[in-house]
């Protein structure tokens, strides 16, 4: 399958190979792999990047090279792997990697390469258990002759640095749609609209989500105290917990006063919210949905998939009362349009800008 960054790999790869170099494209299914993987490469911030499963496959070909596997032949079967904890590690100094979780090392790219290639017999890594010691797998680093370690670190490079350059471009945007907000606030208010949307990349979804929600309810007024004649008057504030797709303990947003959860989720796995609701020992959470289906469709989505999934209904609705509420896109945007009556344009864009500079390091990586 050819994309726009299949050139960018077609390059690097022919740089290093030459003539062979289409041949070596079209036969290893390592290639093919990366080929998938950095679709979003050229689509710009808004496309979701596929760091986990790449970095993976790159910290563990940067171990190989480092240990000058690719000129001794025959004598990685021999070595004794790298430590986990070191790649995991690794991993995290990487462009926007600071947040990564251990799926992909454990589980994820094996999982996902054998849908991709069901009659393989390899897949990417290998890992023993016992030592928690990992390896790539270097029969798929080898066609023929050629070793390919250098061009995955390379091509993987080449992702990581469109990637950093589309963000630089997205908050560049932002900062530019900032200046002209007075005079074409229909310009800003279709750009942050656009980020509403079911294929937009998850972080920047929370990111925008969180603007959206902590204006619209931060004029809202709680009377709270012990006594009727001595309550105290506070706006509703929203906080983000931390970075966006962290294992935080599934809180994304916490509400204050009324100490109300926020979770942001792109998926309908049932088995993730109750298991974010486990996390929080079955504290009410309010869900906050990357999908265009009606609130009503996703509760009996959810419902539906939890009867499946476990036999006493009881436990069923137990989980579902935990379910405070869903805020899907509509919801999202119908707040959208009335925290922008409210006047809060410019402040929603600039809660977006300052939380993607954070999210993307973006001080640091560009």
């Amino acid at each position: 399958m050819e994309q726009a960054f299949t050139e960018t790999i077609k390059v690097v790869l022919k740089k290093h190979f030459g003539k062979q170099s289409e041949e070596v494209f079209e036969n290893s299914q390592l290639l093919q792999y990366l080929n998938q993987k950095t679709k979003s490469a050229n689509r710009g911030a808004k496309a979701r990047g596929s760091f986990a499963n790449l970095y993976a496959i790159y910290v563990l070909v940067e171990d190989y090279l480092a240990n000058d596997f690719q000129n001794r032949k025959g004598e990685y079967t021999d070595y004794e792997g790298a430590l986990y904890t070191k790649l995991f590690q690794r991993q995290k100094t990487l462009p926007f990697g600071n947040k990564l979780q251990n799926h992909a090392l454990n589980n994820r790219v094996n999982a996902e390469f054998q849908k991709f290639f069901p009659t393989s017999g390899h897949t990417p890594i290998l890992r023993n258990l016992e030592t928690n010691r990992y390896w790539i797998n270097e029969k798929l680093l080898i066609y023929k002759d050629l070793n390919l370690s250098k061009t995955i670190i390379e091509i993987i490079d080449e992702y990581i640095k469109a990637k950093q350059d589309a963000f630089q471009k997205f908050i560049q945007t932002c900062e530019t749609l900032q200046e002209i907000e007075n005079s074409e606030p229909q310009k800003v208010q279709s750009f942050i609209l656009g980020l509403l949307a079911p294929n937009i990349d998850a972080r920047l979804f929370e990111i925008v989500s969180y603007a959206i929600l902590k204006y619209y309810y931060h004029d809202q007024v709680i009377y709270f105290g012990f006594e009727l004649d001595k309550l105290s008057k506070e706006n509703l504030k929203l906080y983000k917990t931390g970075r966006t797709n962290a294992n935080d303990g599934g809180i994304d947003f916490v509400m204050k006063p009324l100490g109300r959860f926020f979770q942001v989720t792109e998926t309908l796995d049932v088995k993730k919210y109750f298991l974010d609701i486990d996390k929080t020992e079955r504290y009410p959470i309010t869900f906050v949905i990357k999908s265009e289906k009606t609130t009503q469709e996703l509760l009996d989505k959810l419902r539906n998939n939890a009867i499946e999934w476990y036999s006493a209904k009881a436990i069923v609705e137990k989980y579902m009362a935990c379910i405070e509420g869903i805020i899907n896109i509509s919801t999202l945007i119908e707040r959208y349009k009335t925290v922008v009556q409210q006047g809060y344009l410019n402040e929603i864009l600039s809660e977006i800008i300052k939380q993607s500079k954070i999210e993307f390091n973006y001080e640091v990586n560009f």
